[in-house]
């Protein structure tokens, strides 16, 4: 089934990108790559060793010490970038093509997913001859001022969910202040990220610059976070893991930004506007195929339109169109990866002793193998069940009543997560109070997840550290040097002068 729709032209193997070469593992090692519709291997990709990542590392070190790229004005670096954003947006169908059949995302969203990335690149661009920063002015004394200097060799370590745009994410701001990298993608889903090198090659960035590994987590990605020659590791996975990253960061004092993940609330009020609200909540938590970090998984829902908006909720999900990842018409399609079904379809059985199911519960009708799981819908659900607490990251949704704000805001921050949360009413008081009450790093009011790329993403709690976006990532990306000079004559206490009493002057 995997050649049916293959794109054309696809590689059978996947080589590590380093100082400008394409090379193989060292030893020859590989891994499988298997495509979520029929779960066979497709293609396979090198796996790189600790050796290979000193090998990466050493060429953006080289890269940054001796080569152009961190020397540049911005505004060179930025018409480089936009190049890259030209090209990104010349080549999305073929980006979204290979996106959909590498993850199992629908196609119409990885074609969302491809110009995003162009975005990304294109921001960046136009941030770094925009930016400013702070300059002082004691008059007649002194004149102080910041000066931002790009910090070294970049660790991006990148999940498997959209994973071409979370690379954009990194890749843009790392970059555009200068910066050399090393990008290890998720293993589950290599084959977008073997696109980056030809892309920067064509709009011009030097060789070491961009350095790309394949393989595992436990091997390259730890090698790279334990590299003395790597000062900054930006990661966006699942918690436990940026724990561990954290913890091996920690002796070498690196700079960490860690997305991790999120049980985000999404909180409807008796006054909101009901149709806006189902769309929305219907949408964040099964669009991506319900593999996103800031999907409102949770839906707290007032007691007097509880009744309504269930049934309605689950009438919707049970209308999802489930299909093929090529089908525009798709709205769901398959999940990643055999073991990550396994994960979804084990939450699927508990959900099933903790709340009363409405839609969905297992495949859907049509697919007897590969990775789909039913649009599902629990409801009833206590706020200590797992299938409340824990990220499921798949099209499965926990709907609980409240009577009161009190207990609304009770139960959004009742989890280890602290993402995003969604606040639907109409009393802008209590929207705007909520909000700030709510322990996560961003909320949406009566909006769907829509973000403008100047504010900054993270969340608090288990969901991560640190921020990216906008000034954000330039903050991170970059070292901010504080430059003093006196303006007139310099008056020090004088030591070390015989009889003189210290501090005349």
């Amino acid at each position: 089934m995997a050649t049916d729709y293959a794109p054309k032209d696809l590689p059978s193997h996947l080589r590590l990108y380093i100082g400008g070469e394409w090379v193989d593992a060292t030893g020859g090692a590989t891994f499988d790559v298997l495509e979520p519709v029929s779960n066979e291997t497709y293609i396979t990709a090198a796996s790189a060793t600790p050796e290979d990542v000193n090998k990466a590392v050493a060429a953006a070190k080289k890269a940054f010490d001796e080569g152009p790229w961190p020397r540049m004005l911005p505004r060179e670096r930025s018409r480089i970038l936009h190049k890259i954003a030209d090209i990104l947006e010349s080549r999305d169908a073929r980006l979204a093509e290979i996106e959909s059949y590498d993850s199992g995302l629908p196609i119409t969203q990885a074609l969302g997913q491809a110009r995003r990335a162009a975005e990304n690149f294109r921001f960046f661009a136009d941030l770094i001859v925009s930016q400013h920063d702070n300059a002082f002015k004691v008059p007649g004394r002194q004149m102080n001022y910041v000066n931002r200097k790009p910090i070294g060799v970049a660790g991006l370590i990148t999940p498997w969910n959209v994973p071409f745009m979370q690379e954009s994410w990194k890749l843009g701001p790392a970059m555009a202040t200068g910066n050399t990298v090393v990008l290890k993608p998720a293993s589950y889903t290599p084959l977008s990220a073997a696109l980056w090198p030809e892309i920067f090659e064509e709009a011009g960035v030097p060789a070491g610059v961009f350095n790309l590994i394949f393989g595992s987590g436990g091997v390259a990605g730890d090698a790279l976070v334990k590299h003395p020659d790597v000062p900054l590791i930006s990661f966006t996975g699942d918690s436990s893991t940026g724990a561990t990253l954290s913890t091996n960061a920690a002796p070498f004092l690196k700079s960490l930004s860690l997305e991790l993940g999120g049980k985000s609330p999404a909180i409807v009020f008796a006054d909101a506007d009901l149709e806006a609200a189902l769309d929305a909540t219907v949408f964040g938590v099964f669009s991506l195929n319900g593999e996103r970090c800031t999907a409102g998984s949770r839906v707290l829902v007032q007691r007097e339109i509880y009744d309504d908006f269930i049934e309605k909720f689950a009438e919707r999900a049970k209308n999802i169109v489930v299909g093929l990842p090529t089908d525009p018409k798709s709205e769901v399609s398959a999940l990643v990866h055999p073991n990550h079904f396994d994960k979804v379809m084990s939450y699927v059985e508990i959900g099933k002793g903790e709340g009363r199911l409405l839609a969905g519960g297992g495949r859907p009708e049509g697919f007897p193998t590969g990775n789909f799981v039913a649009p599902t819908v629990f409801v009833d659900v206590k706020s200590d069940a797992r299938i409340f607490q824990e990220e499921i990251f798949g099209p499965v949704v926990a709907i609980t009543p409240f009577d009161t704000d009190e207990e609304a805001l009770e139960l959004a921050n009742d989890t280890r997560y602290g993402l995003a949360a969604y606040v639907w009413t109409t009393n802008l008081k209590r929207a705007h109070n909520f909000a700030q009450a709510i322990e996560s790093g961003m909320v949406w009011l009566n909006s769907n997840n829509v973000r403008d790329l100047r504010t900054p993403f993270g969340g608090v709690k288990a969901s991560g550290l640190g921020r990216e976006g906008g000034y954000r990532s330039i903050d991170f990306y970059t070292t901010q040097q504080s430059v003093q000079i006196t303006l007139e004559e310099s008056h020090s206490p004088r030591f070390g002068v015989g009889g003189a009493t210290p501090g005349k002057h």
